[in-house]
């Protein structure tokens, strides 16, 4: 049985997301997630801030006055009135959401993150505006497994810089005419100008992990690339190209719920792909690719830093650290954090000693 969510929406069987009545133009029946939808108003009628420190039980007892309120307002108000009116279209779906304890935990914990990332956001647009005044490149590769978060993490990292001064590249299955040229050269192509930040989701490791566990390229051209990545690397660093290489180290429980969520979730689905149905089976080959990567490409000139990326907000935050401690911009905020947390980011040889003690 449906249940009736607002006038627009009603409940699926996927649990959180709710199917609009009628259909939007050409993408048809439009879903929406019920915290994406409400997260607006938990912030502005439930106060909550980040004084709060993610009392969930202090959350809840609002919650539960909130329902109070809802069924007093309820009581007097008449069917025929338009305050009631308002009150059963605008508030009353509150008052069913109020029993899913995880829901609100879910959305205090979502108001927090982002609030603490907010004055971060505020300094990458500082590096931005030095960037383009100063013509600096800075290229920043984001590598790790299927569902390791780079696109959540990207999206949450672009949120507020200037669109004209960065871009994401994210290139998918070379052509037949890419597959005839030098390696490197479908991505020199799509290297910044002066004062742009590229952010790569995946990049020329594609062939140090993905290609090789997949059998997409042969023994020659892995071993080829291994040998001349780091030469490739210097020399953007001869060009005063600033290169950031981060990997995002997701656990294979993380990587699982993940991939459940991508099939459960009709908002997720177009994410998911035959590789990803074998990233699990193939998670020893991963390690065994992502240990040789470490090695042999982590150098004192472009090292790797290892970010674990379970939470994908608190990732995020770190990487805006990564990025901003690489670029001396002026009006640094002094006050801010910029120190990072040793519990989740890691040095390539802190995360191959992390790797050989997890066996």
């Amino acid at each position: 049985m449906s249940v009736q969510f607002n006038k627009n929406y009603i409940k699926t069987k996927y649990t959180g997301i709710y199917e609009s009545k009628e259909s939007f133009g050409n993408i048809g029946k439009k879903f929406i997630g019920k915290f994406q939808y409400l997260k607006k108003q938990y912030i502005k009628d439930l106060g909550y801030s980040i004084e709060d420190k993610m009392d969930v039980s202090k959350a809840y007892k609002k919650l539960i006055l909130f329902k109070e309120e809802i069924k007093e307002k309820v009581k007097k108000s008449k069917v025929d009135n338009k305050k009631y009116v308002n009150i059963k279209e605008n508030i009353y779906p509150y008052y069913n959401l109020i029993n899913d304890k995880t829901l609100v935990k879910k959305a205090l914990k979502k108001i927090y993150e982002k609030e603490k990332i907010q004055p971060y956001q505020i300094e990458l647009i500082k590096m931005q505006n030095f960037l383009e005044i100063s013509k600096k490149k800075v290229i920043i590769l984001l590598e790790g497994r299927d569902a390791s978060g780079k696109g959540g993490i990207i999206r949450r990292f672009t949120r507020y810089m200037n669109t004209r001064h960065y871009r994401v590249v994210a290139l998918g299955k070379p052509t037949e005419t890419q597959l005839s040229q030098w390696y490197f050269q479908k991505y020199v192509e799509n290297f910044p100008c002066g004062g742009e930040v590229i952010l790569f989701d995946r990049s020329w490791y594609n062939r140090a992990m993905v290609e090789p566990v997949f059998g997409f390229c042969n023994p020659k051209q892995y071993k080829s690339f291994l040998e001349d990545v780091n030469i490739f690397e210097r020399s953007l660093m001869k060009e005063g190209i600033v290169l950031i290489k981060i990997y995002l180290s997701v656990s294979k429980e993380v990587q699982l719920e993940r991939f459940n969520q991508r099939e459960s979730n009709p908002l997720k689905n177009w994410k998911m792909s035959k590789i990803d149905l074998q990233a699990q089976k193939l998670w020893d080959q991963f390690s065994e690719k992502k240990s040789t990567m470490l090695k042999q490409t982590s150098t004192k000139t472009e090292p790797w830093t290892v970010i674990k990326s379970d939470n994908k907000s608190i990732a995020t935050m770190e990487i805006m650290k990564i990025v901003l401690n690489s670029i001396k911009y002026p009006d640094r905020d002094r006050k801010l954090d910029f120190e990072l947390n040793k519990k989740i980011v890691f040095s390539s040889n802190e995360e191959l000693k992390n790797m050989k003690n997890d066996k």
